[in-house]
């Protein structure tokens, strides 16, 4: 009788939204803080979480961040086959070497991606990411914080989006889909 509100044996139980098979978020390619073109390829074989954010975020940013580093560590010698990638969605104040030191503070693995504001409109539309900024009360243009889609896209080992992730998850449900994810492929 309830047969059709059950998931199907072969489904995972994500407990992040599951958008395997979306048509969007399929490809990035931007260059990284070196300068260096990347993209989803080059992250081949790991399970790769995708955040969309800027470094003088007071909150969601960090905290996502460090969220993920506490996972990695939390996963052991499984860690080591996660990556995290952070796009920034503040090319004019996120310098390459902002983005540097931003993203060793969380974990030296992680890779930062920054392109140019047309770059970076492009990649949001393919991720649906939304991205506006924010003008501070003084008037001053340099002064500014910016709205944006606040999770994280997980793409499993052979590259294909699995999950979004809502900001405020918490790391144990993160941690608990990466693991299916690494299972996938072990």
């Amino acid at each position: 009788m309830f047969a059709a509100c059950s998931r199907p044996a072969d489904k995972p139980a994500f407990r992040a939204i599951d958008i395997t098979g979306a048509e969007y978020a399929r490809r990035l390619e931007l260059p990284d803080a070196e300068g260096k073109p990347r993209s989803l390829t080059d992250f081949a074989g790991k399970v790769t979480v995708v955040f969309f954010g800027y470094t003088q975020c007071p909150d969601v940013c960090p905290s996502t961040m460090a969220e993920l580093a506490e996972v990695k560590r939390s996963l052991g010698p499984d860690g080591a086959r996660v990556q995290g990638v952070f796009v920034s969605v503040d090319p004019e104040r996120d310098t390459p070497e902002l983005l540097k030191a931003y993203m060793t503070g969380f974990d030296p693995s992680f890779v930062a991606l920054r392109g140019t504001p047309e770059q970076t409109a492009a990649v949001a539309r393919e991720f649906k990411v939304f991205i506006s900024k924010v003008p501070a009360k003084d008037g001053n243009p340099k002064h500014y914080t910016v709205d944006h889609t606040a999770g994280s896209y997980v793409f499993d080992a052979k590259g294909r989006v699995r999950l979004f992730v809502r900001y405020g998850s918490g790391a144990q449900a993160l941690a608990d889909d990466l693991k299916i994810l690494l299972k996938e492929n072990a």
